[in-house]
């Protein structure tokens, strides 16, 4: 089995529709197949461990996928790099941020923070690559810095962390705001008292978003 027959079977599954729920719930950006997760994830567990045991990332199918219009490709992208991340090399982060920055929102976004997450743990130099992102123009490279440390509990770098968040407070939008609030509540899981003393510290500049979302579990 080939990727590519993947994508063959994710056409032959489209249903117009799911396709228009799928749509007006994503606020209309982007046009979909109608090839609904459960669907989607059972394509994924055919075509995926075959594709593990080549140990090597096929980029050109990655990048086919972005290049088509449906949503469902770009879903099949990143959930394809979520289950090769192991294979991923440094020289795979400017690949990984032009996904990022392209088609973005948050539903793709938020399968490449893992992925970025995965790939930059214990590399000082990408670590840096990612503090840089935290000050990016772009939202979604910062929603991806903010982030890339979920579940990553006491092996989170604390220290990368605070400068991320630090680097975006007094913020009016939206996705960074809610996107602080789950890194400091899933960190809260593992250091309660770090994550109520950052917020004490620097509730003034903290939306009510972030503060709520980060004291879920205090």
């Amino acid at each position: 089995m080939s990727l590519a027959d993947l994508l063959v079977e994710l056409e032959a599954a489209k249903d117009p529709n799911k396709a228009g729920h799928m749509e007006a719930y994503m606020r209309h950006q982007f046009s979909f197949l109608g090839v609904a997760g459960p669907e989607r994830n059972a394509l994924y567990k055919k075509y995926f461990p075959s594709a593990k045991k080549t140990k090597v990332i096929d980029w050109d199918f990655v990048e086919t996928c972005w290049g088509q219009e449906p949503r469902e490709y770009q879903y099949v992208a990143a959930n394809y790099l979520k289950a090769m991340q192991s294979y991923l090399t440094k020289d795979d982060l400017p690949k990984l941020e032009r996904l990022v920055v392209n088609k973005s929102w948050w539903d793709t976004v938020d399968i490449l923070d893992r992925v970025v997450g995965s790939l930059v743990y214990g590399k000082p130099e990408l670590e840096e690559r990612i503090l840089r992102w935290s000050l990016s123009d772009n939202i979604w490279l910062r929603r991806v810095a903010i982030d890339h440390q979920l579940l990553r509990k006491e092996k989170t770098n604390v220290q990368l962390m605070e400068k991320i968040l630090l680097n975006n407070l007094d913020q009016t939008e939206f996705f960074i705001n809610k996107a602080i609030g789950w890194a400091l509540r899933d960190y809260s899981k593992t250091n309660p008292e770090w994550v109520a003393s950052f917020i004490e510290k620097n509730k003034e500049r903290m939306s009510e978003l972030s503060i709520r979302e980060a004291s879920k579990y205090l």
